[in-house]
């Protein structure tokens, strides 16, 4: 690999959607467009082929087999163990790979010059997913649409395999494949200005996406396309407390309830959206930071920037062997325990849209073209300054047939504040997929019954 080499933004789509969205529908492709999924393309939608040089490979079917020692239902194990870095960028070199790292990466390498790197390793196209959903997807392709902000006649699979817009792209990343049912026993970090570590959550999270029952049907499906069910066994303050939500395609259909073991009820959460801070991090973060988007979209406007070659972090089996107390050094996660792979990647810009209001004016976002998951996020605030830096970690996951993203966290540049969610590495078990919950795990009426103290 030249690591000296520079890889230009390659604009993969035509100039004629590279606009703003507007609100009338869009059709889906051609029946000729679509022949493309499994053949130069993945059946995702990414391109099969890899870059000039080969530093990205040939998609050949993603990682399917066992990992050797891994226990099913336990700790997961690291299928590049033994490799190392083929080179590190730092604040001395950043500008020789400026074309391959993001205006977030670029201010924390920055603003910690002496502690802050990016480790690359050899890039693997681990991403898979079952065959069902690669079939779905390949319908999605001729029927799928947006009608105003709403995604219409898609289910099962990535909605737009071969995208015409930024927010089209926006919501492959929302329904990217995931799993059907699965629960994580989790840790939450906040790491404060002076760079203390302190604790917010340890809890039990359990995740359901509806939008992928196997049985089920673009006819049949009510737009609820994920559930979420977080139950705090501590710290001590928090310890009872439980938050549920069930997301809908239609945010005004959007629930989320709140259990407040100290007044023992529940309470609607009357906003859970948008920047909103979200009792799921303490109110560290706000609901659209989640995975690092994860909230309405009309209150921006969405523009694809094309597609690009980008260093992110990647295929993170390797955090997982670390302690908790080892994954944070100075106001950041430690270098040593995160892998960057270079991948191309898709670039959608996002503008805060005429009468609307938010904390951050502008966004960039940058998602993986074989997983569709957003892999970092920059979002500039009302000054026009670049305020947080946000990213989101994926795993090998063989049992559940992806590569597929778990942990999150955001890096506040102008407060030096800093927060991770999903931490599973000290726990009995780093996700595992279960049998299907029922409906009523994630509603309010449910909740009530669920609460313990």
């Amino acid at each position: 690999m030249n690591n000296n080499k520079k890889h230009p933004l390659s604009v993969l789509v035509a100039s004629t959607v590279l606009g703003c969205f507007s609100m009338m529908a869009h059709a889906a492709v051609s029946p000729e467009e679509a022949a493309r999924l499994g053949a130069d393309l993945t059946p995702f939608g990414a391109e099969k082929a890899g870059n000039a040089d080969g530093s990205i490979p040939e998609w050949t079917g993603g990682f399917k087999q066992p990992i050797p020692g891994e226990v099913a239902g336990g700790k997961r194990l690291d299928p590049f163990a033994d490799e190392k870095p083929l080179y590190s960028v730092t604040f001395q070199n950043m500008d020789q790979y400026a074309d391959l790292i993001s205006d977030g990466v670029k201010a924390m390498l920055k603003k910690y010059p002496d502690t802050y790197r990016l480790d690359v390793y050899p890039t693997h196209r681990t991403a898979q997913a079952p065959d069902w959903v690669y079939d779905f997807t390949a319908q999605n392709a001729q029927k799928a649409s947006l009608n105003g902000h709403d995604v219409v006649d898609a289910f099962g699979g990535i909605p737009f395999p071969i995208p015409q817009n930024g927010l089209e792209v926006l919501n492959n990343h929302r329904l990217s494949w995931r799993g059907t049912s699965w629960e994580t026993e989790i840790n939450q970090y906040q790491i404060t200005s002076s760079g203390k570590v302190v604790l917010t959550t340890d809890g039990l999270l359990k995740n359901q996406m509806p939008y992928y029952f196997q049985d089920g049907s673009s006819e049949d499906f009510d737009g609820y396309f994920w559930e979420v069910n977080l139950e705090n066994y501590g710290p001590p303050i928090r310890a009872g407390e439980r938050i549920v939500g069930r997301t809908n395609i239609n945010p005004d259909k959007s629930q989320s309830y709140v259990y407040l073991s100290g007044q023992r009820r529940v309470r609607k959460l009357p906003n859970a959206c948008c920047d909103t801070p979200t009792p799921a991090t303490a109110g560290l973060m706000s609901f659209d930071e989640l995975s690092v988007f994860s909230g309405k979209t009309n209150l921006f406007d969405w523009k694809l920037l094309g597609k690009k070659e980008l260093l992110i972090p990647y295929n993170e089996n390797r955090f997982l062997q670390y302690k908790d107390s080892d994954i944070i050094t100075d106001n950041h996660l430690n270098p040593d325990a995160v892998r960057w792979e270079l991948h191309r990647v898709w670039v959608v810009e996002a503008t805060l849209a005429e009468g609307s209001r938010h904390q951050a004016v502008r966004s960039i976002y940058y998602f993986d073209e074989d997983t569709w998951q957003a892999v970092l996020g920059d979002r500039w605030d009302s000054n026009g300054d670049l305020w947080k830096s946000l990213y989101q970690f994926n795993y090998v996951m063989p049992d559940m047939e992806g590569t597929i993203a778990r942990t999150f966290g955001f890096y506040n540049l102008l407060s030096g504040e800093a927060y991770i969610a999903n931490v599973m590495n000290e726990k009995k078990f780093h996700s595992r997929p279960v049998e299907r919950f029922p409906t009523s795990t994630f509603t309010g009426q449910g909740l009530a019954r669920q609460g313990t103290r």
